[in-house]
């Protein structure tokens, strides 16, 4: 109910490029979030979701973080876990085209799950690095499988958890943080802080699910507001965040 009632308020309250005057934003929103061009690396992507939700597997599961509101704790199906709490077609055809748009060269993800996001990031650019951090040991080490099969040679997998994972990681920063686990108001605001050190001045950190919960959404709100950041893009599902000292602070509602 909470999504839903989060969801309405949204269409209320959000816009399209024509209510957007920053030209750095505008530009993001028509060329990267609107663009229309269909790229080869969709069909892949689409093979990949396909396969996870035909796949016979089941995996044991350690979550470390908040959960699945659908999906049994212990045992889970990578079929039912393709289709409930892996990135989406549409959300993985997206991080691919901010790969592109920005061409982002080092990338961490906090959250492999079964590894539809991180094959996203990596196939844009085989020469970048992708680090990947999951909880759960059987999670990444099927993902590492599968996007290995893929010939996806750019990713680094790390199983741990990301209050561990995150001080020892050894990159001074990263292009882009996919924030996509443990959706939890407390961890997001402490990993969000943790890594903060690992910000220059065009990192993007994107946060998904930023209406999970009451707590995700007061979480994004306190992001939005930190010193550091200067412009935020929220599209409902995810959250963008900029830390452009050139730009204006300002927070924008985009309807995709």
């Amino acid at each position: 109910m909470y999504q839903l009632i989060s969801y309405i308020k949204f269409l209320i309250t959000s816009t399209n490029q024509h209510g957007v005057h920053s030209p750095f934003i505008y530009n993001f929103v028509t060329k990267c979030l609107y663009s229309k061009t269909k790229h080869q690396a969709y069909t892949k992507l689409k093979q990949y979701k396909q396969e996870l939700q035909t796949s016979k597997a089941v995996l044991e599961i350690t979550d470390l973080g908040e959960g699945s509101k659908t999906l049994d704790a212990n045992q889970r199906q990578v079929s039912k876990m393709a289709k409930t709490s892996s990135s989406s077609k549409k959300d993985a055809e997206l991080l691919f085209r901010l790969s592109k748009y920005f061409k982002f060269k080092t990338c961490l993800e906090l959250g492999t799950s079964i590894g539809m996001g991180t094959y996203a990031f990596a196939l844009e650019n085989t020469n970048s690095q992708i680090t990947t951090i999951e909880g759960c040991p059987n999670t990444s080490a099927f993902a590492q499988s599968k996007l290995t099969g893929k010939n996806i040679k750019n990713v680094e997998f790390i199983i741990g958890n990301f209050s561990d994972t995150i001080p020892a990681l050894k990159q001074d920063n990263y292009d882009v943080i996919y924030f996509d686990g443990h959706h939890n108001k407390l961890a997001t605001i402490q990993y969000f802080e943790a890594l903060l050190p690992k910000v220059h001045n065009d990192t993007i950190f994107i946060f998904d699910d930023i209406y999970w919960s009451k707590g995700m959404t007061e979480a994004w709100e306190y992001i939005k507001n930190h010193k550091s950041v200067t412009v935020t893009v929220d599209t409902f599902h995810l959250g963008f965040v900029f830390f452009r000292r050139e730009q204006v602070k300002e927070h924008f509602k985009i309807r995709l």
